[in-house]
């Protein structure tokens, strides 16, 4: 059984599973078991460690996901660099169902989640001003285009609390402030993940229109969910892709994030 990955994936609603031929590995962490067992296997030269954000039968709700679990088990493994599909609502009504968007920034409107590992033994400060990895993100954009995507590089991910969708004035609120899309599993992740040192990009697919756009007529979870299962296969194929194309040597600041602080604890 491989019990080392390279890469890591956690799939969104409607995306719960990745790779064929995988072994499924148990992993323990500090924070309680993640979300389902990591499957491993390998997309190419590339190993690949796979997790559902939701669990496979989709219980877990935004804010109940063991986020930090997850992305704990994840390094555990081996994992260093780490690419999260997910469904999104769009703040522009330019940006219909089928968009790919690759966020750049990110805005927090969550507020009951364990969003860091660093809530005693000593404050640990990261960076935080650019959530996202840029190699990720650059090489990303360039796949989903030679692809055939309708890419959107860049724009501003806000994460709301869910499980309920935004009210309209919520959602006029977000597209009034310039911000392009919003879901509810974005954040904690990345900030879990700039914590421990590993390069993370969302690929964020627009399922529907939020409610306070013009366009749009309010969204409900049965279409969210059946927009994502139709392009499950298509969104497959990107991320497989997207893996083959990641670096081996990391270029990017992700792994020098720790640099200088002094951590309470080991990482794995």
């Amino acid at each position: 059984m491989v019990t080392r990955a390279d890469i890591g994936v956690i799939g969104g609603s409607g995306f719960y599973s990745l790779l064929d031929d995988a072994e499924e590995v148990e992993v323990t962490t500090p924070y309680g078991p993640p979300s389902d067992p990591i499957t491993i296997g390998r997309i190419g030269s590339r190993t690949v460690a796979f997790v559902p954000r939701h669990g496979r039968d989709h219980r877990f709700p935004p804010h109940r996901i063991p986020y930090r679990a997850n992305l704990w088990a994840l390094r555990s493994l081996g994992v260093r660099q780490v690419l999260a599909p997910s469904a999104v609502g769009s703040l522009r009504a330019e940006y219909g169902p089928g968009t790919l968007v690759i966020p750049d920034q990110l805005v927090d409107r969550t507020t009951s989640r364990a969003h860091t590992y660093y809530d005693e033994g000593g404050a640990v400060h990261v960076p935080f001003a650019d959530p996202y990895c840029a190699t990720g993100r650059s090489l990303a954009c360039a796949t989903a285009s030679a692809e055939g995507w309708d890419v959107v590089d860049g724009g501003t991910l806000v994460v709301i609390e869910g499980p309920r969708f935004s009210s309209r004035a919520e959602s006029r609120w977000f597209s009034g402030n310039g911000w392009t899309i919003v879901g509810m599993t974005g954040y904690p992740e990345a900030a879990l993940a700039r914590e421990l040192a590993l390069c993370y990009t969302t690929l964020a697919l627009v399922t529907d229109h939020d409610a306070g756009v013009d366009v749009g007529e309010g969204v409900t979870q049965e279409e969210v969910l059946a927009f994502f299962a139709a392009n499950s296969e298509r969104m497959r194929t990107l991320v497989a892709s997207v893996t083959a194309a990641l670096p081996t040597d990391r270029p990017c600041h992700c792994p020098n994030t720790l640099d200088g602080i002094k951590l309470p604890f080991p990482l794995p």
